[in-house]
């Protein structure tokens, strides 16, 4: 059986079975271009560094078999940038180096087949199945081919739990949902529940709801009604429910 728990702290779920895994979302190695753009300076390749730091120290925390990356490592959509040219299989080198590598592209991974070693696993973009549980980026509906699973681990949604007052406004949190599993495949009765993973890069926080654009879902937008939820923080502290859905996705 798949057990799963989040690392304290991070944005990354563990998942250990026969063999054990870690799972992180969102990366979006390139998003500095579009920041400049904006003249928010971070500092080039800066970012690129931090995230190949934290995770290859999660890495050798955790001693997984495999890192799943639930989409979206490059930041560009239709397009490969310069910086992405040298960033993306840098991230790439420096994480296989410490354990296999799965790739689920996202909807912003765009031709990254260019820019992966051949020893990096790459899946169809609809995700991958282990066991009961699909893994996905969330940019797509599920194929009725995965209607047999009972939980669903994605990405994409980027959320951020949204108080003012709070000292966590603004910052990035886990969400698990569960809902009637014909919201998602028609076909089928029972419940499904639904993970969705923080954005692995920091900096996809904001203080103000009207600052920050969130990803839309088709998986979200096909639920109806939440039989329950969860809103958890980093550090594993449950601070909302079904009834605080609005301020996170």
């Amino acid at each position: 059986m798949l057990h799963t728990r989040i690392v304290p702290s991070k944005p990354v779920l563990v998942l250990e079975g026969e063999k054990k895994s870690i799972v992180a979302a969102d990366i979006h190695i390139g998003f500095e271009n579009n920041m400049a753009s904006n003249e928010i300076f971070i500092g080039k390749n800066s970012t690129t560094k931090e995230s190949i730091t934290e995770l290859t120290n999660i890495i050798d925390l955790e001693k997984p078999d495999s890192v799943i990356l639930l989409g979206d490592v490059k930041s560009s959509i239709k397009s490969i940038t310069r910086h992405e040219w040298d960033e993306v299989p840098l991230f790439f080198k420096k994480i296989r180096e410490k354990c296999d590598v799965i790739l689920i592209p996202g909807n912003h991974d765009a031709n990254i087949q260019q820019l992966i070693q051949d020893d990096i696993t790459m899946t169809n973009s609809t995700g991958m199945v282990e066991e009961n549980t699909l893994f996905t980026h969330g940019h797509m509906m599920p194929s009725e081919n995965f209607s047999h699973v009972d939980k669903i681990v994605m990405g994409h949604l980027h959320p951020v739990f949204f108080q003012e007052g709070s000292i966590i406004n603004g910052q990035r949190v886990w969400v698990s949902i569960k809902t009637e599993k014909e919201n998602i495949f028609p076909n089928r009765k029972g419940e499904i529940e639904i993970t969705i993973v923080p954005s692995f890069n920091r900096y996809f926080y904001a203080t103000h709801r009207r600052q920050y654009r969130k990803s839309i879902s088709p998986i979200i937008n096909r639920i109806k009604t939440i039989t329950k939820a969860k809103i958890i923080t980093l550090d594993g502290m449950i601070i909302g429910n079904e009834s605080n859905m609005d301020q996170v996705i």
